[in-house]
This record gives C-alpha cells, structure tokens and sequence, in this order.
C-alpha cells in the first residue's frame, strides 16, 4: 500500500533545503505521495529511506521497457486518468501479427512493407513498433524460425505469442537478444512462464478470464520477484473490453491497487472481421489506455491516421506541438531560392510549409523558436521580435546557402521591419501576406 504524505516526510532528511524545488520537506512528501514529485529531486534522502519510499515514489502503473533497438519502448508509467489532468507519458505501441506458419519469402515482403510505412511529423519519426508472432500449430521449430527473422532482419521488436512452454523456450532461444515480450502467462501454466521470464530477463503478459481474475496471477508473479508484466483481462467483445480497460486504470490510479498496476496489451484484430473495424477499435485504444495494440496487419491508410492520433493524444496538453528550431527546405532550393521566416508552432509551420510547396517555388522556410506560439501571439509577447529574428537568421548559417539577401516576413509581424534591418544590415526585408493562403500567388509573382 502507498505511503501518505506524514509518513513519508518522516522517512525524508527534514531539511527544508529547497533543492527540490518547494519550501519544506513536508510539501515535497505531499507531492511525493501524490504522485506530483518523484523521490530523485531530493539529494539528501538515505538509501534506507530510499528503498522504504521506493513503493510511495512509484508510479501507480509500473513502466516496463519493450525490445531493444532504434524501436526500444517503455509503456506504462501513467499517472493520471485523464490527459488534461497532466499528460500521459509513453504512447501506446503498435504491434502486427504474422503466424509461425508464413513462408520465409512470404514474411520478408511483409517486413519490407511494414518497415516502410514511416512518415515525418514535427520533426519525429512516427513508426509501428512490434511484429506479434503468433504459434500455429504448436510447431517450436517454425516458431522459432519466424521471430529469429523478425528479430534479425528488421528494427521491429517482437512479442512471442504461445501457452506452451517448449515453443515458447524456442522462441526465447531464437529472439530472446531483442528482450521480447512474452505472450502469455496464464493461470495453468503460470509458475513455469514466470521462471521462463525471471530467468532470461523478459517482460511477461499476463491472461486472464477477466479483471478479477489477473490479481491473482500478477501477485504470484510478483511474490516470484517478477516486475515487467503486462496484463490482459481476456475480454475480445469491444464494449467490454473497454470497460475493462477503463477499470484497470481506475483501480490503478485511484484505488492504488498494485495488482492491476501494469501496462495493457489489446487486440482488434481478435475483435473485428476486417481492418477497417479493427483500425476503428484500435482508435479506442489508443485514446483509453491500450499500451500495446496488437492488428491483423499494416496498410498505411490504416497507420497513418492512428499513429497520428497517438501523437496528438500523447502530447503535453500543457504544451504547444512545436517544431524544431532550424533551416527547412521546402522543394530543392538553391541559392537563389526565397527565404521565409516564421514562428515554430506546429500548425503554422505545417499551414506554411504547405502552401509553399504547393507554390511549386522551391524556397528556404526559418522556423525561430517562438515556444510554441503562432505569429501573432509571439509578436505580441515578445517571442518573434526584430531583433531576435535577426540574430537567429544571423546565426541560422542560412547566409552560407543563399547570394541573396531577401528575408520574406509574417504579413503580422509587419512593425518588425526596421529592428530585422538593424540586426541585418544590408537585408531587405519583405513583408508577406498576413494569411498564408496568399502565399502561393505572392511566391508566384516575386519569383517565377
């Protein structure tokens, strides 16, 4: 059971020392048993009281660290049951399943296919994560041949899906290097799974029949020392399983029970005859609190919006979606080519960037660090003024790419004109349109 605020400040030095970022102990131990603060902030405390408070300073879901890698993933870590309460942390990850029976050509076209649907946002990388190998046929040599290719010749993480024991031992064998999560302990065969998992190092899903029924089972884990488990109520109707998803983070976070404190594994694709549907209940998923969200395949029509959607939904609410600071090429431009300036609000830069390329004039686009703020609002506060933009320009190594010294600014920002030229000397300085749905006519006429 978690520990409250007093008897935690009991544990902690008592020296109001500040380091931690407020004025007494007694307030970072309220933070600490609320989950607002974590113990590391205080330089001070004993090892003893560390390992007293480790429960108190834990998040009420434990994270667990999937595969190894460039796709290496935590999930779990929430500490909140609604994004606007604070934020949640670590995305749910997207998983595809192939059975031990596809042929080794078969799997390879599938693994070329599905490591190609990467796409560009906000200057990340949004990617799946997992290839689900599911046992057909209780075949260990099949199996075992299917996630080593998995494992050995693509980035993708593997979850290894099999009750029985010998297949999984030879898919541990063939995959274990990439520290897959193993599917699934239940309750027949749940002390052998869990010595499997204790003794090679590997996260451990749990299956049961329904909530109730995984307390059982992830305290016996847990009495076995094991920590990494992911759980699955077993539920396969959508509604309920909502529910059920739905229950276990409320137990976990409101209720503190430690049993059911793990990330979730769900899956549309035992939920839906077609992907679409399954594309549809994976959305739901993703929006409440599927960790790993397994489908019957990849196709990009059916990725694309839902990993969009994971980006959005673990995002810092408290945060604008920004874009990093930095030269961007819109086209091939050369150095004749236009160069723009504007704030880094993701919005604005995706609106901009947009009608640019849709000028069909290859141009430069200055994205200036503007804490998320759009044009207007960042001139108004102090985040996009004159002599900022030219110091950024200044320093951009923009002048090394172009002949010209032509600075398009925001139809907004106007009044910065003279500090730009102050900063820039020799610059002309050209305000653009206020809308960026001008652009392209604007662009047109200057420079084509």
């Amino acid at each position: 059971m978690a520990l409250t605020g007093i008897q935690i400040f009991k544990l902690l030095p008592k020296t109001n020392c500040k380091e931690c970022g407020v004025p007494t102990c007694l307030a970072f131990a309220m933070n600490l048993a609320s989950g607002k603060a974590e113990l590391d902030s205080c330089p001070y405390v004993s090892d003893e009281a560390r390992e007293k408070l480790a429960e108190a300073s834990a998040p009420p879901i434990r994270p667990v660290v999937i595969g190894k890698g460039v796709r290496k993933a935590t999930i779990g870590g929430e500490t909140v049951q609604y994004r606007h309460e604070k934020t949640f942390y670590n995305p749910t990850l997207m998983a595809a399943l192939v059975g031990s029976d596809i042929s080794s050509d078969e799997l390879a076209t599938k693994l070329k296919g599905w490591n190609a649907l990467q796409y560009e946002r906000v200057g990340l990388n949004l990617r799946p994560e997992l290839v689900a190998v599911k046992d057909v046929g209780g075949d260990a040599a099949a199996f075992a041949a299917v996630a080593k290719q998995v494992a050995e010749t693509s980035e993708f993480n593997v979850i290894l899906m099999t009750e029985d024991e010998a297949v999984m031992k030879a898919g541990i064998e063939a995959a274990g290097f990439k520290r897959p999560l193993m599917y699934a302990a239940t309750e027949a065969n749940l002390e052998a799974f869990g010595q499997l998992a204790k003794d090679n190092d590997l996260p451990l899903a749990v299956k049961a029949d329904s909530v109730e029924a995984l307390v059982p089972l992830t305290e016996k884990l847990a009495g076995m020392g094991l920590k990494d488990l992911v759980i699955d109520p077993g539920s396969r109707e959508v509604k309920q399983s909502k529910d059920d998803m739905i229950a276990i983070r409320r137990a976990a976070l409101k209720d503190g029970n430690r049993a059911v404190g793990y990330p979730t594994i769900t899956f549309p694709c035992e939920m839906a005859s077609n992907l679409d549907v399954e594309t549809l209940i994976a959305a739901m998923f993703i929006a409440k609190y599927g960790s790993i969200v397994v489908l019957s395949d990849f196709r990009g029509e059916s990725l694309f919006p839902l990993l969009l959607e994971r980006l959005n939904i673990f995002t810092d609410p408290q945060r604008p979606m920004t874009v990093t600071e930095g030269i961007y090429e819109i086209g091939k431009p050369d150095e004749n080519s236009p160069v723009l300036v504007t704030t880094n609000f993701a919005l604005t830069y995706f609106i901009v960037s947009g009608e640019v390329e849709g000028s069909k004039v290859p141009a430069w686009l200055m994205i200036k660090d503007s804490e998320g703020l759009s044009v207007l609002t960042a001139w108004a506060a102090g985040k996009f003024a004159g002599d900022d933009v030219g110091m950024f320009i200044k320093k951009s190594g923009i002048m090394d790419k172009v002949k010209h010294k032509e600075l398009i600014i925001p139809g907004y920002a106007a009044s910065i004109v003279g500090d730009i030229e102050e900063e820039l000397p020799g610059w002309k300085i050209i305000v653009g349109p206020r809308e960026a749905a001008h652009l392209p006519a604007f662009l047109r006429e200057k420079y084509s």
